[in-house]
């Protein structure tokens, strides 16, 4: 870090219009992947959840499947108590005993009514679940072709700069290398504030290159001294002067 110091302000500074270049060519990469990436991750997430609705609507057709089944073993219960309560109606001794076995054969055919009626309830509940589970299924399938096509589009678009987004990538750090650890904060910090990603911009036409603010000509005579590093007092970008900008060549 002592070597960095040493740098003079001139060096600093064409390291800084360095890095800004390499880094102005990856945003251009990045800004051909454009929303991609984004659209990605968001079907991703999306198709996750449908699966998980899908999978919620399963356990519950199975729930109710199961809640028909069971009734159904209640209504073959019921039939075959009414079956013996009529076999034991013809043997009653007295009107009391008859009424008795009555009684019990008319609570066991509404116990039947009764399943009969969870039963229809029931199925119909499965035909309306059916509904939903398909539509779920089709709409999984529409969205992971969506996402196929999306994934497919990125993939294209990664592997036709993958070797010069590498080549960037390695020659942004090593010109990180080269500026002082408060610089390159502060580098950092006001390319972060724009969505352009210029922190490091030249004079043109007597104006900032940033937010073209006009800069007054003694302050462009310091910036072509180089001096002292010096920033737009409008947006805060560092400037440098035309000829040491366009000194700079990225391959």
């Amino acid at each position: 870090m002592a070597n960095v110091k040493e740098f003079s302000v001139e060096e600093k500074l064409t390291s800084l219009v360095t890095l800004q270049k390499i880094e102005s060519k990856l945003d251009e990469i990045h800004i051909l992947k454009g929303e991609l990436p984004m659209e990605v991750a968001d079907l991703e997430d999306e198709i996750t959840g449908l699966h998980a609705r899908q999978t919620r609507i399963e356990e519950e057709i199975n729930g109710v499947t199961e809640f028909i089944e069971q009734r159904k073993e209640a209504i073959k219960e019921a039939e075959a108590l009414i079956k013996k309560y009529e076999k034991q109606s013809s043997n009653v001794k007295n009107n009391r005993e008859f009424e008795a076995i009555n009684k019990e054969v008319e609570m066991q055919q509404l116990e039947v009514k009764l399943a009969e009626k969870h039963i229809k309830d029931a199925t119909e509940e499965i035909s309306e679940k059916a509904v939903a589970l398909d539509k779920a299924k089709k709409n999984i399938a529409v969205k992971e072709g969506v996402l196929s096509g999306k994934k497919g589009e990125l993939e294209k678009i990664i592997a036709a700069n993958e070797k010069e987004e590498k080549h960037f990538n390695k020659l942004a750090g090593d010109a990180k290398t080269h500026v002082d650890t408060r610089l390159l904060a502060s580098y950092e910090k006001i390319r972060k504030s724009y969505r352009n990603g210029l922190a490091v911009v030249s004079v043109e036409r007597d104006a900032c290159g940033g937010c073209f603010n006009a800069i007054p000509p003694q302050k462009q005579s310091e910036i072509k001294q180089h001096k002292k590093i010096i920033i737009c007092e409008n947006c805060g970008r560092i400037l440098a002067d035309e000829e040491l900008h366009s000194a700079v060549e990225i391959k």
